[in-house]
C-alpha cells in the first residue's frame, strides 16, 4: 500500500483469472472516501479501519468489479458501475448504476470513453491538480502507455482504436488534469496528461 498522493493510496495484487498484477486505488479527504476497481490488499481489509472505511466503489468498466463485495461486505460500501455494464451482475451483487456525465459521491465525474464497451469509462477527480482514471482503455506496460492487446478488441480492433483515440483526445482538451490511475500497469504522478498526450500524438504521426 502506497500513498502515491496526500490522501491516494495504491496498491497491486495478483488476479488469478488474467494471470498478473492488477491495481487499485483508495482515495480518502474531506468528502467521502471511495475505492476504484478494488481487490483486498495483502494488508486485508482490517487497514481500511484507520484509513477511513470506504463508502463508495467505482467501476470503471464491469469486468472490474474484483473484489468489491468484500467491501460492501465489511463496510457497506456502495458499488457503482455504468447502467450499460449492469448485465454482468446477475449473481446477486448489488451494484448501483450511473451515468456518462453524472457526478456521483466523493466528488468525483464519470466521463464516456467507450468503443471497448459501452460502459468504459474515465473517472475525474478534482484533486491535486486534476486526476483522470482508466480502466481498460489504456495500459501502461513496464514504462510505456499503449492499448490492450488486438485480441480483446473485438471484431474491428482498427474501430475499437479509432474510438479510443477519439475519446481520450476529447479528456485531453476538455479536462485539465496532472496524474493518471490505471487498472492495468503503475499510475503516472504529475506527467499523467503530457504522458497520454505523447502517446496519443504518436498515433497521429
Amino acid at each position: 500500500m502506497q500513498e502515491i498522493l496526500p490522501g491516494v493510496f495504491h496498491w497491486t495484487s495478483f488476479h488469478e483469472g488474467i494471470g498478473e498484477k492488477v491495481h487499485s486505488y483508495l482515495l480518502t479527504g474531506n468528502e467521502a472516501a471511495f475505492l476504484i476497481d478494488p481487490r483486498e490488499p495483502s494488508e486485508g481489509l482490517d487497514w481500511f479501519l484507520d484509513h477511513g472505511p470506504p463508502a463508495h466503489a467505482y467501476l470503471t468498466n464491469r469486468h472490474h468489479f474484483r473484489h468489491s463485495d468484500r467491501f460492501a461486505r465489511a463496510f457497506n460500501t456502495v458499488v457503482w458501475c455504468h447502467r450499460e455494464g449492469l448485465h454482468e451482475f446477475r449473481q446477486g451483487e448489488v451494484v448501483r448504476p450511473f451515468e456518462h456525465g453524472d457526478e456521483l459521491p466523493g466528488g468525483l465525474t464519470a466521463l464516456e470513453v467507450g468503443a471497448l464497451c459501452p460502459e468504459e469509462t474515465a473517472l475525474f477527480i478534482p484533486r491535486h491538480g486534476g486526476i483522470v482514471s482508466l480502466g481498460d482503455s489504456l495500459i501502461r506496460s513496464g514504462s510505456e502507455l499503449c492499448f490492450v492487446p488486438d485480441a480483446f478488441m473485438g471484431d474491428d480492433p482498427d474501430g475499437v482504436k479509432r474510438g479510443l483515440r477519439m475519446s481520450l483526445g476529447r479528456l485531453l482538451l476538455e479536462r485539465d488534469f496532472r496524474h493518471l490511475l490505471l487498472a492495468h500497469g503503475k499510475p503516472i504522478i504529475q506527467e499523467g496528461k503530457e504522458a497520454l498526450r505523447l502517446y496519443l500524438s504518436s498515433w497521429e504521426a
